[in-house]
């Protein structure tokens, strides 16, 4: 091994003692510093006191509180470290979070986002159904059209014939209608009144107990349980009965009275009969008389 070898190995070794050195003498002049401040505080109030007993017991309280306030001003920067590590730590928390919230709200968009879309094609998909529905309605009404149509521009001589060529269209036009599970309202009269379902046109009178329906006006329609048009139904005022009582009196006596005049009528038809057997023998007698 060659000399400038060695001096550069030996050297990383005289750099650390070097350092050693230095903090060792730093460690020994901040002991001997805090010696010396003992030694003082120590020294000083016994030296003021040879002078003035009083002025150094004031001295000596003053450097034991201003040792009190340097051991409190080391407590508060601990602390204050310790805030301030909190608050790097704290800061960086809240960065993460910014970032979770950030994140949250980008999500946030593109579901809305999503969920306007799948409203338009929901939207656009209903169109669809509900206007293909309507397609199929019509092409099943259009056999109804073109069976009334012909009944129309046809000559018919046969007015039975016109009937039931009517008659076999509106079946086929109920078939379609319930198809398309729509049925008709046509409550029988003496039922109760629904709102929901009916429509009071006026009030009558009828045999039907009061406030019940009377007769149907016009029947309605319902789809699925839905209404699509209420019937329009007349109700009973309640005075049926009373007056149906009357007139069931008053046909008894006109059925008694038209008894009475037939049997009279019958009497006077005999009297007739006898009458004229009687002037037909004596117009024989005349006859015979004329003869003889």
């Amino acid at each position: 091994m060659s000399e400038d070898e060695g001096t550069d190995a030996a050297a990383p070794a005289d750099d650390g003692d070097r350092t050693a050195d230095v903090e060792a003498e730093a460690a020994a002049a901040e002991s001997d510093s805090d010696k010396e401040r003992t030694t003082i505080s120590e020294q000083l109030p016994e030296a003021v006191a040879e002078y003035d007993e009083e002025l150094g017991a004031d001295v000596r309280r003053l450097l034991e509180k201003a040792v009190e306030l340097d051991r409190r001003v080391d407590e508060l920067a601990a602390e204050r470290d310790e805030y301030e590590e909190r608050a790097a730590e704290l800061e960086d928390e809240l960065a993460e979070r910014d970032e979770d919230v950030e994140d949250l709200e980008d999500r946030l968009k593109r579901k809305q986002a999503d969920f306007q879309n799948y409203k338009k094609r929901a939207k656009k998909r209903q169109d669809q159904i509900r206007d293909r529905a309507t397609e199929d309605l019509v092409e099943r009404l259009l056999d109804v059209r073109d069976n009334l149509n012909r009944a129309v521009e046809d000559d018919h001589d046969d007015v039975e014939s016109i009937r039931e060529g009517v008659e076999m269209t509106l079946k086929e036009f109920d078939r379609v209608l319930e198809d398309e599970e729509v049925a008709e309202i046509d409550p029988d009269p003496g039922s109760e009144v629904d709102p929901q379902r009916h429509e009071v046109m006026m009030r009558v009178e009828s045999d039907q107990p009061a406030d019940a329906i009377a007769e149907v006006y016009t029947p309605g329609y319902e789809m699925s349980d839905k209404v699509l048009r209420t019937a329009q139904v007349t109700v009973s005022d309640g005075t049926g009965d009373a007056d149906e009582s009357d007139a069931d009196d008053g046909a008894d006596g006109d059925d008694a009275d038209a008894e009475a005049d037939d049997d009279e009528a019958i009497e006077l038809d005999g009297a007739v009969d006898e009458s004229d057997d009687d002037a037909g023998d004596d117009g024989d007698g005349d006859a015979d008389d004329g003869a003889a």
